[in-house]
């Protein structure tokens, strides 16, 4: 029997959540005691992040991935699985993998807590050393640390678009004016803009110029019926936490907004496919070249979730 040790307090506020093609309609969110609860495998294997000793084997606390989806279900025509990390990095696996081999999040390495450094609290785990055929299909870049979102194929878009009030009280059920959610629907109602660029998103896109289809941010305030003010400024937010860190928000210029047409991008390729969870999508944020000489490819950002804007003082 599995030993499930005392929760580490340095993690006690970080959870998983779990979103997209599954049965619940809102994020099955996970804290750290339920997940602490449910690692009750030991993977041993090699770990291609440990470079000193390639091949010495460790033993892993984790949970295997399928036992997570198995509890929540999976919609019939999922294809594969997207996790998501902190940093915003991402890997996808087939699901058909998934349930074929004891792929999982681990919580420890032998016997003790993950750390940052280490890839924790939070790490995506491959068992290469009992199945050697995967160190080929899913090499060391798929071993995603400090892991906070599971995505079960793709959501749908459902992008919350409010002033101050409506987003930041939203929970606290202060305001008077309720954001808006548009989905694909809606915003496939406005003006549709292509634009094509080399992308700035950090991993799982063609190199090269890529072609873009979706709606101008600004567009997408106004259907909401949200002003966008002379000197205000406007916060997107993504899924992943580095997305939505309050000391470091990804602030655009409401001039900007109406000097360049930045992009909700919707579809992307010359025949203007869906984006996918497995390139950051339904929903990303682009920049067209005029825009880039006052905003760098950090603003280029995946699983867009959130536009907040804020009024000048």
């Amino acid at each position: 029997m599995v030993a499930v040790h005392k929760k580490d307090d340095r993690w006690q506020n970080w959870e998983l959540a779990i979103t997209g093609q599954i049965p619940a309609k809102e994020p099955v969110r996970l804290d750290f005691e339920k997940l602490n609860a449910l690692a009750t495998t030991i993977v041993k294997t090699q770990e291609p992040h440990h470079t000193s000793n390639p091949k010495a084997i460790f033993s892993f606390r984790a949970i295997p991935v399928a036992k997570l989806l198995d509890q929540l279900g999976v919609k019939s025509d999922v294809k594969e699985v997207t996790f998501v990390s902190y940093d915003a990095y991402r890997a996808t696996v087939t699901l058909e993998d998934l349930k074929r081999y004891p792929i999982a999040i681990a919580l420890e390495r032998n016997g003790k807590p993950l750390s940052r450094s280490e890839g924790g609290p939070l790490y995506l785990i491959f068992p290469y050393t009992d199945y050697p055929e995967l160190q080929i299909k899913y090499p060391d870049r798929f071993w995603a640390f400090y892991v906070t979102n599971i995505v079960v194929g793709t959501e749908q878009i459902k992008l919350r678009v409010g002033d101050s009030a409506s987003v930041g009280q939203k929970s606290s059920g202060k305001s008077d004016q309720p954001s808006r959610t548009l989905d694909i629907n809606t915003l496939d109602k406005l003006q549709q803009v292509t634009i094509e660029e080399p992308v700035g998103y950090p991993i799982g896109w063609p190199i090269g110029k890529v072609k873009l289809q979706g709606v101008r941010l600004r567009d997408a305030i106004a259907a909401s019926g949200v002003a966008l003010p002379e000197g205000s400024v406007v916060v997107v937010r993504g899924k992943p936490p580095v997305y939505r860190d309050p000391l470091n928000p990804s602030r655009l210029a409401a001039k900007d907004l109406r000097d360049c047409d930045i992009l909700l991008a919707t579809r992307w390729g010359n025949d203007r496919q869906p984006i996918p969870a497995h390139m950051g999508g339904p929903l990303t944020l682009a920049l067209p070249a005029s825009c880039q000489a006052r905003d760098d490819k950090q603003r280029w950002m995946t699983f867009v979730e959130e536009i907040e804007v804020i009024d000048s003082p």
